[in-house]
C-alpha cells in the first residue's frame, strides 16, 4: 500500500481507527504461531458492519490484501499479515446483542471474548459448551473462522455445532445473512457452514447467532494416573467401546505433567508417565454410575491410582491446570511449536507411541497432551528457532507425524486450522480433487483474491 491508499482509507474512518506507525503495527505482525511474522502496511479497527463493508469494497477495487484478526491467538498462522496488505481487526465489534431464553440462542458480534459468551449463558441459566484452551482471550469470530474445538468436544461437539446464523461481509462489500434461529431450516444451500472454518478466506463475519443448551444438573471429575502412556491411550478406547461419552477426556504425558505441576502446583504426580482427566455430566444418578464405570475401566487398564475431585473447586483447578499446558510448556524452551493431529480413537495408542518414537529418533523434546476422547493430540515441540540444525530436525519429525496420522485414517489438524503453518501438508491429506473444489469455492466468493491470500493453499 502507498501513501495515497492510506489517505483514501482514512477518509471513511476516525483517526484512532487507522494505525500506521511501526510501533503500533508491530503488535499485529504475528499470532500465536511460532516463527511466523510480517508487518502489515496498516491496521483498521472498524466499529460496525457498515465500516467493514466500506473497507472491503475499497480493498477489492484497489486489490489490497485483507487479513481479518481478533485476539491473534491462532496457532496456524491464519491471522499473520500479508506483505502489502492491511489487517482488519474486529475487537471493537464486541457487543452481546441478545440472549434469547425463549429460543435458547445468543446473538453476538465477532469481537466478544469466548469466556464472556460462556458467562452470559451461565447468567441466563444456560450453557455454551465450546471451550477452546484460549477461552479467556480468544474471540468468538476467530472461533467460528477456525471452527475451534476444546475440552468438551467429545460430548458436545465444536463451534460449528452451535452456529445457527451469520452476518458476513463479502469481498466486494456486500452483506450476506445466512441461517436463522430456526432449529430446522433447509431453504437453499446451508451457506453458513462454508464460512465456519474458512479461516477468513471467504468473507468477514460481523454477527453470529449461537445455540445454547440447558446446563447439566451434575458433574464428576476424575484423574487417572499411569506408568505407561499406551495404557492411558487404551483406556480411552475402552471407554468409547463401553459407550460412555464423557464431556471431558484429556491426556497429558510426563513432560507436560512436570511442566503443569511446576506451573500450577495442584498435586499432579510428576513421576507418572501419563494422566487422564475425565469428567462426566448430566443427571446426578447417571453421573455417579458413569463415574464408577470410568474408575473401573481405568483400573482395569493398569491405572495405578484414580482420584476423584472432592468438590467443584478441585474440579476447576484440574481443568484450569489442563488449560495451562501450553503456557507451562512454553517455560521450557525459547520456541514452542504446538501441533495438532487427529486420528480415529481406535488408533490413539499407535499415534501416541509414534510421537514418542519420533522424538527419540530425532533427539527432540516433545510434550504431548490433548483431547484424547475425540482423537485430537497436540504434540508440542520444545526447541530454539535460532538453532537451524535442530529446526530442520523438528520439520522432518513434524512431517512424519502428519503423514502417519493420515496413514491411520486421521487428519493433519483437528482444530488449529491450516493457515500458513500446515499449507505444505494439505495436498497429502486431502488429495487433488478436494483441493480443486476448495479453490473453485474460494474463487467464487473472492474472485480478486484479496481475503487472506496465501492461507490454506496458494
Amino acid at each position: 500500500m502507498d501513501a495515497n491508499q492510506i489517505e483514501q482509507l482514512s477518509g471513511f474512518l476516525k483517526p484512532e481507527q487507522l494505525l500506521t506507525s511501526p510501533e503500533e503495527l508491530s503488535v499485529y505482525a504475528y499470532d500465536g504461531t511460532a516463527m511466523l511474522h510480517q508487518l502489515p502496511d496498516c491496521v483498521v479497527l472498524p466499529e460496525n458492519a457498515r465500516q467493514v463493508s466500506n473497507v472491503l469494497r475499497w480493498a477489492n477495487e484497489a486489490r489490497v490484501p485483507v487479513v481479518t484478526r481478533g485476539s491473534g491467538t491462532g496457532l496456524s498462522g491464519g491471522s499473520v499479515p500479508v506483505a502489502g496488505g492491511l489487517v482488519l481487526c474486529l475487537v471493537r465489534l464486541n457487543r452481546i446483542l441478545e440472549v434469547d431464553t425463549r429460543n435458547l440462542t445468543m446473538t453476538v458480534e465477532p469481537g466478544v471474548l469466548t469466556q464472556a459468551i460462556s458467562d452470559a449463558a451461565t447468567a441466563a441459566g444456560l450453557f455454551y459448551p465450546p471451550d477452546p484452551g484460549s477461552i479467556k482471550i480468544s474471540t468468538i469470530g476467530g472461533n467460528v473462522a477456525e471452527n475451534s474445538g476444546g475440552l468438551r468436544g467429545l460430548k458436545y461437539g465444536v463451534t460449528r455445532d452451535y452456529v445457527m446464523a451469520l452476518e458476513v461481509v463479502l469481498a466486494d462489500g456486500r452483506i450476506l445473512n445466512t441461517g436463522t434461529k430456526c432449529v430446522k431450516d433447509v431453504a437453499g444451500f446451508t451457506l453458513k457452514d462454508l464460512f465456519i472454518g474458512s479461516e477468513g478466506t471467504l468473507g468477514v463475519i460481523t454477527r453470529i447467532t449461537l445455540k445454547l443448551i440447558p446446563q447439566p444438573a451434575a458433574k464428576r471429575t476424575l484423574l487417572a494416573m499411569y506408568d505407561k502412556m499406551t495404557d492411558a491411550a487404551q483406556t480411552i478406547s475402552a471407554i468409547i467401546e463401553d459407550k460412555i461419552i464423557p464431556c471431558t477426556l484429556e491426556f497429558l504425558d510426563r513432560t507436560t505433567i512436570e511442566c503443569v505441576e511446576g506451573y500450577a502446583k495442584i498435586g499432579l504426580p510428576t513421576d507418572a508417565e501419563a494422566v487422564l482427566l475425565m469428567e462426566v455430566d448430566g443427571h446426578p444418578a447417571q453421573v455417579e454410575e458413569q463415574a464408577q464405570r470410568l474408575e473401573g475401566l481405568a483400573t482395569a487398564h493398569h491405572a495405578r491410582q484414580v482420584r476423584r475431585a472432592e468438590d467443584a473447586a478441585e474440579a476447576l483447578r484440574l481443568a484450569t491446570a489442563r488449560r495451562s499446558a501450553f503456557s507451562a510448556l512454553a517455560r521450557l524452551a525459547p520456541t514452542v511449536i504446538l501441533e495438532d493431529v487427529t486420528v480415529p480413537r481406535s488408533e490413539l495408542a499407535k499415534m501416541v507411541a509414534f510421537v514418542q518414537e519420533v522424538g527419540e529418533r530425532y533427539q527432540l523434546r516433545i510434550g504431548t497432551f490433548g483431547h484424547m476422547g475425540d482423537g485430537n493430540l497436540h504434540p508440542t515441540f520444545l526447541t530454539d528457532e535460532r538453532n537451524e540444525e535442530e529446526i530442520q530436525r523438528v520439520e522432518k519429525a513434524m512431517r512424519e507425524v502428519f503423514e502417519y496420522a493420515v496413514q491411520l485414517g486421521g487428519t493433519i489438524t483437528g482444530e488449529h486450522g491450516v493457515g500458513l503453518a500446515k499449507k505444505p501438508y494439505l495436498a497429502g491429506a486431502l488429495g487433488p480433487v478436494a483441493l480443486d473444489v476448495m479453490r473453485r469455492v474460494r474463487k467464487g466468493f473472492d474472485p480478486n483474491g484479496i481475503l487472506n491470500p496465501g492461507k490454506i493453499f496458494d
